[in-house]
């Protein structure tokens, strides 16, 4: 089956001159959660009306399309062949990475038929994530098990027969770029920083490069609609000329040691890590393993697991519903639709709330749901620290989202950083220093950014508890592989689970001084193990706040 059947990828020049154009590698991985998203893993939840069975096979289908495995995908439909050549050219033809597919409520129509509608978010290589929602339509068969209807209007609502899409790329020259002080910064130096330099604003109003998705008639080529454009102009006003370098936020000697530490403290695993400024939201440093390719630091959907705690403390601490002092206790275990536990099912009985903090108790935090109402944690979020509000950072970035949990079982996971809420390094960085600072900025790696957030400051109250909490997680608990440091360092672990069967992510949240950082490293086992070395290593390396 050709690549062109149908998605295709093909570039043309700029109305305006440019003097190269460089192709782009198709990149696979990047949004890790697909299968949370898609409703599966260890927060599955229960299903009504419709049979529980269609619901499993959609969300099961979901999953295996999230996380690339196309032939499972393909074998849950009633045209395994034609599913999986259409998936993987969908896939290749318009640069997709790994997709995250969200399941919303199943409908059931006439007959052994049942409607699954979900949102797909799509990341394009190098541009941004290309969003739309469509239908899975699921037939029970004749021994009762249930299948994917297929039809290539599954895969996007305009997929036909007639009509195909195409990624059209228009590259541009990357700027010249300088770290804060002029320095200059390249992808040869710096080789974290090569898919992030051709997406710097060049202060001429334009962001890396651009490109669209288009819906094109296969029989003559003609383009009918765009679906997605890519690239558009920010309306950053000029500061410089345009013949000058482009000077950032970055640090080179931050950026040098995120990049050392992360080379050597990642053991080969795909990880990222961002450090920025408390005071004023300014990048210093931002690196990706492997160093080429999608950008998971900035634009990467993850479960952000135990590093969340810092925002659903802040939502529990903000209403009075829990104090740092009160016994809330830790068992192994708390059943809520299913069976959740702690890392290592370790208990802590009669644990005060710090403790549980400290210990990342997830079964204790999770009893505590009742403490907000559905909307509350999403709410505080945005309020706050500014997740889920549309960001401009100076290049393309995912912003994060907590929507309202589904049912008991999903608002159980949100505590804890789990079901669909997703974050990056980029966010729990910003969040961290939130969270210490008591004052959300938006977070940029150029100056001069438009910013349309609106967040409200946390108490200062509340500020202190944080601090004091993440302070004694680095001094009692989970954060030790961070105690020997000078400065006084607070810290947040994380253990994201992804899929049953899979090792877990791992995370850790830190600031120091006026520098907060985060890291995820995917399939780490535990954030402690394998960010918390990542993260120490590069603090240890540069022991001193950025001027």
């Amino acid at each position: 089956m050709p690549k062109s059947a149908y998605a295709t990828t093909r570039r043309r020049k700029p109305r305006t001159m440019v003097l190269a154009v460089t192709s782009v590698a198709v990149v696979s991985a990047v949004a890790v959660g697909g299968t949370y998203a898609a409703g599966l893993g260890p927060f599955a939840r229960g299903a009504a009306g419709p049979d529980p069975a269609a619901l499993a096979q959609a969300r099961a289908f979901l999953a295996d399309w999230a996380a690339g495995r196309l032939p499972n995908a393909a074998g849950r439909t009633t045209r395994p062949a034609t599913a999986q050549g259409v998936l993987r050219n969908f896939t290749a033809g318009l640069d997709i990475g790994k997709p995250t597919l969200t399941a919303a409520a199943p409908t059931e129509a006439e007959g052994d038929t049942v409607s699954v509608p979900f949102t797909a978010k799509m990341p394009i290589t190098d541009l941004g994530t290309w969003t739309y929602t469509s239908k899975l339509p699921l037939r029970k068969q004749g021994d009762g098990s249930w299948k994917v209807d297929w039809t290539l209007s599954l895969v996007h609502p305009r997929l036909s027969g007639a009509k195909k899409f195409h990624l059209e790329r228009e590259d541009t020259d990357a700027p010249e770029v300088t770290d804060r002080k002029g320095v200059a910064l390249s992808g040869d130096t710096f080789p974290s920083l090569s898919p992030v330099l051709a997406q710097i604003d060049d202060g001429r109003g334009g962001t890396g490069p651009r490109g669209a998705i288009q819906l094109v008639d296969r029989a003559t080529g003609k383009v009918e609609r765009t679906e997605a454009t890519f690239g558009k102009k920010t309306g950053r006003p000029s500061d410089q000329p345009s013949d000058r370098p482009v000077r950032t936020t970055l640090d080179a000697t931050w950026q040098a040691a995120a990049e050392k530490a992360l080379a050597s403290g990642a053991h080969g695993k795909n990880a990222s890590l961002v450090a920025l400024r408390i005071d004023n939201g300014e990048i210093l440093a931002m690196a990706n393993s492997p160093s080429s390719g999608f950008n998971r630091a900035v634009s990467g959907t993850y479960a952000p697991g135990s590093t969340w705690k810092i925002v659903t403390s802040s939502a529990l601490l903000l209403k009075g519903a829990v104090a740092p002092a009160d016994i809330v206790d830790c068992p192994k275990y708390l059943t809520v639709g299913k069976e959740f536990h702690n890392v290592e099912t370790s208990e802590h009985r009669n644990a005060t709330f710090l403790k549980d903090f400290t210990e990342s108790c997830n079964t204790a935090f999770i009893s505590l749901r009742g403490k907000l109402g559905d909307q509350e944690l999403g709410a505080v979020a945005s309020m706050y620290f500014g997740v889920g509000q549309e960001w401009h950072v100076g290049i393309p970035s995912y912003d994060g989202s907590v929507p309202a949990p589904h049912d008991e079982t999903e608002k159980a996971a949100s505590m804890i950083g789990q079901g669909r809420v997703q974050a990056n390094p980029l966010i729990m960085a910003s969040v961290t220093a939130t969270a210490v600072s008591g004052t959300f900025h938006q977070p940029s790696i150029t100056r001069g950014n438009r910013n349309t957030t609106t967040t409200t400051p946390l108490p200062q109250k509340v500020v202190t508890q944080l601090r004091a909490m993440m302070r004694a997680t680095v001094t009692d608990g989970t954060a030790r592989v961070l105690s020997d440091l000078p400065g006084g360092v607070g810290a947040k672990t994380g253990t994201a689970e992804v899929a049953e069967g899979e090792p877990n992510n791992g995370w850790l949240a830190a600031h120091r001084g006026n520098v907060a950082v985060a890291c995820v490293v995917e399939q780490g086992v535990t954030g402690g193990g394998s960010a918390g070395p990542v993260v120490r290593n590069l603090l240890a390396a540069v022991p001193t706040d950025p001027s």
